[in-house]
Formats: C-alpha cells, structure tokens, sequence
C-alpha cells in the first residue's frame, strides 16, 4: 500500500489543490469520513464544513458548502459546490454564504424544508470551525 494518495479540490471557479495527501478528512452528509491511502472505493456527497487534508507540506483546511467526493485506494476527488481556502474565508465572506443559505432555507418547499434547515444549520457551524 502506498504512503499517499492524489488529493484534487475543485469548484467551479477553479483548483483550489492537487497534491499527494496522506490522509483527507471530509464532512459528509451522512457523517464525516476520513480517508487514507487503500480505502475502499466509495462516493460521498458533502454538507457545509471543513474539508482538511495532510501533505507533506502540512496540513491544509478548506471550507466547501457541498458537493460530492469520490474516494479509492488510490485518490480523492472533491468536486465542491463552492471552495475557499481557511485564509479567505474570512467573517464577511462567511455572513455572505449564510445569507445565501437563508434564502435558500426560506424558500424551500415544505417537502425539502428539514433537509434546507439541516443545511442552514451547517452553513452556520461552519463559522464555529473557524472562530467566527
């Protein structure tokens, strides 16, 4: 087994990283996932949080509102709704993605209205992570 796997971030704006990671920490809809090189091949869709990711560089965080990543023994693949780096994602920037996330929960069908709360409310931690 190998000591690292590829790590890819990308949103629609741009690469926000490729490198070779030893270890991906990914906020899951349905719970967060640590992947490591020879995991099991699985797709996972993301909630808003921190995504982090251990190089030989150090370790890096990024925050994502979404998306989904693609895991196997030999890579990660995130492809994210919207990415930023810890560094931008700074208090105004975090009140503007809340902001956003409530109009999206206030507009919601009764049908997905738990599901846009649960996003709310992870759009919010999210400012929690990084002391906001």
């Amino acid at each position: 087994m190998a000591d690292t796997m590829q790590f890819d971030l990308v949103s629609p704006e741009r690469r926000l990283a490729s490198v070779a990671a030893s270890e991906v920490r990914l906020p899951g809809v349905e719970g967060d996932l640590t992947a490591m090189p020879g995991h099991a091949p699985v797709i996972l869709s993301l909630r808003p949080g921190i995504l982090t990711v251990v190089s030989a560089a150090g370790t890096a965080e990024y925050a994502v509102t979404g998306g989904f990543a693609e895991v196997s023994g030999e890579k990660v693949t995130v492809l994210a709704e919207r990415g930023l780096t810890r560094a931008e994602l700074t208090a105004a920037v975090h009140a503007e993605m809340l902001a956003e996330a409530k109009k999206v929960a206030d507009a919601a069908h009764p049908s997905v209205a738990d599901a846009a709360a649960k996003m709310l409310a992870d759009m919010e931690a999210l400012g929690t992570h990084i002391n906001l």
